[in-house]
């Protein structure tokens, strides 16, 4: 019913910069808050950004200063711009929604990852 779907992941070099992007579709009626998350190999899925309703952010420390997240509640998109890329920063990159459906229930959503490499 609700399908997050994302783009933008690619390989791309240190200092690079990449945007992904997470467009929410289905039965919503709204959306409290959108973030990214992301899982390099071997660990666990870790917070890199979230933005609410009201477009108030939070972020890891380790992307402070280098990521910037936002959305267009209209298009109920969410972008996360990347800039001065590491390597540390490769991983699996997932969008997730926390999702008022039509019916009135509250339910979190995750998309299907983008892989985001950084070479060295």
């Amino acid at each position: 019913q609700v399908q997050l779907v994302e783009s933008g992941g690619g390989l791309v070099q240190a200092g690079g910069s990449l945007r992904l992007s997470c467009a929410a579709s289905g039965s919503i009626s709204s959306i409290n808050h959108m973030g990214w998350y992301r899982q390099a190999p071997g660990k666990q899925r870790d917070l890199v950004a979230t933005i609410t309703s009201g477009s108030v952010t939070t972020y890891a420390d380790s992307v402070k200063g280098r990521f910037t997240i936002s959305r267009d509640n209209a298009k109920n998109t969410v972008y996360l711009q990347m800039n001065s890329l590491k390597p540390e920063d490769t991983a699996v990159y997932y969008c997730g929604a926390r999702i008022i459906t039509r019916w009135g229930t509250a339910s979190d959503y995750w998309g299907q990852g983008t892989q985001v490499t950084v070479s060295s």
